[in-house]
């Protein structure tokens, strides 16, 4: 009896207008999407879903993780692991990408709910994160959206039980994205939603429902894939579903977050069923599938998520489209990006348990904790006699900040920050806040960001924001 056992989300707080671009005034309270800022990317929104749908779980139960993205920074080199890495999971966790298609995000749920029920594994971490760009002035613009979501596949008390599936493949040349490309290339519209993604979503998603011997009236809610709110409803209405049974697709909140569009509709489904009730989820993608899933008991003792309605909630809106293209680098620039080898493989390697994982240590012999690690306490002078201990899931409180306004930022100043983790002192920036907010005992989480870009590729390591309230 496989299915998710616990579920997470990740929405950026920033949200563009969409009546700022191409440079227009924006104006609030009109429809937005949410966009990754310039230290986040599908890496970082999918340790945050992770560390969001983990939470208050025994993290080294996890036997696996699967890294489901059509962004990821990296070609060639594991996110699965880098995630693993963050997250402070097992060094034995099994770890897997999946890329290269929108469906990736429910390939990897089917994937792992294969695995559990396999018995090759028994807790699956599944993430699908997409930061996908579209070319400035495009017709795609203003319909892609960034996000993550995460859910634990289990076969122990799960909230959702899967109940079977339906697939189908079809080649087609409708969206697209070169290992050269920056930005999603599409054909016409008319001939990507007729051709493409009306016929082979509907087959799919009724394929589901005569597979289980049902009909659309069975189901409580559908979650499904959709390029733009006129298609989702034209599928809306070919499958026969009412307005109360479609899961809101949140264009002009949100936007289409890719791989991660279907699971996150679906991790906003998860918010409001019962016990009883039924669910599918369906993405598109040369193809498309659709899972479907029965909510049991469970669901109610599950308590409450940070999930994607608590994530639209806590929202910032971005000042200018040039803002927003600063934060992408989409900006024209005189110089290129540095090159060279960057941060040292080395040294990256010898600290990777502190700037990943945010490890730091605590004295056996006074429980004093410190980082970054050291051979001696400082408290008490004792000597190699420490256990290691994760920082990223506590609260801390600044001790001391400044404002840098000469660190490259799309939104100077820097706020750099010494902030006290349960007495360990850790050297930091805070962001997601207004210079005016921040001042000596402000109380922070932790939030897994990309600190910079150096030799061609990302670095990562822990900043802190503002502390909220919720699950």
């Amino acid at each position: 009896m496989a299915g998710i056992a616990s579920y997470g989300a990740y929405v950026p707080r920033t949200r563009l207008p969409l009546s700022a671009l191409g440079g227009r005034p924006a104006q609030e309270g009109g429809p937005e999407k949410a966009v990754a800022w310039n230290d986040e990317d599908a890496v970082t929104m999918a340790v945050s879903a992770g560390v969001n749908c983990l939470r208050g779980l025994d993290r080294s139960q996890v036997d696996g993780v699967i890294f489901a993205s059509t962004t990821c920074p990296f070609q060639e080199k594991l996110g699965a692991a880098l995630l693993a890495k963050a997250l402070d999971l097992r060094r034995d966790v099994r770890t897997t990408d999946l890329g290269g298609s929108l469906r990736a995000g429910t390939s990897a749920l089917r994937a792992a709910i294969d695995a559990v029920r396999a018995g090759s594994a028994r807790r699956v971490l599944v993430v699908a994160s997409d930061c996908r760009m579209a070319a400035p002035g495009s017709s795609l613009e203003a319909s892609l959206g960034d996000g993550a979501a995460a859910f634990l596949i289990s076969d122990e008390n799960p909230v959702l039980v899967f109940d079977g599936d339906f697939a189908v493949a079809d080649e087609i040349v409708d969206l697209w994205r070169t290992r050269e490309d920056a930005f999603v290339h599409s054909w016409e519209d008319r001939f990507v939603v007729q051709e493409g993604y009306l016929p082979n979503l509907v087959e799919a998603v009724l394929g589901t429902m005569r597979a289980l011997g049902k009909d659309a009236g069975d189901f409580a809610r559908v979650a499904f894939y959709g390029p733009d709110a006129r298609s989702h409803g034209s599928v809306a209405r070919k499958l026969g579903l009412v307005a109360e049974q479609v899961q809101a697709p949140l264009f002009g909140r949100l936007g289409n977050a890719g791989c991660a569009f279907a699971p996150l509709l679906l991790a906003a489904a998860l918010e409001s069923l019962t016990p009883g009730e039924r669910v599918i989820v369906a993405s598109y993608g040369d193809g498309a599938e659709a899972l479907a899933f029965t909510a049991n008991e469970h669901l109610e003792k599950l308590g409450p998520r940070r999930g994607v309605s608590w994530h639209l909630e806590r929202r910032r809106p971005v000042a200018s489209y040039d803002r927003y293209l600063k934060a992408r680098n989409l900006n024209a620039t005189e110089w290129q990006s540095a090159s060279g080898p960057g941060l040292s493989a080395t040294v990256h390697h010898r600290e990777r348990d502190e700037d990943l994982a945010l490890l730091g240590q605590q004295c056996k012999a006074c429980g004093a904790i410190q980082f970054p690690k050291q051979r001696l306490c400082e408290s008490c002078f004792a000597k190699d006699d420490f256990a290691p201990v994760r920082l990223s899931d506590r609260t801390g409180r600044v001790v001391t900040y400044t404002f840098d306004f000469f660190f490259p930022t799309p939104d100077p100043p820097t706020v750099v920050t010494v902030t006290d983790v349960d007495g360990a002192r850790i050297h930091v920036q805070l962001v997601d806040v207004r210079p005016e907010d921040v001042k000596p005992g402000l109380p922070v989480g932790f939030e897994f960001r990309r600190i910079h870009s150096a030799g061609g590729r990302p670095n990562y390591y822990w900043k802190a924001s503002p502390a909220e309230e919720g699950a």
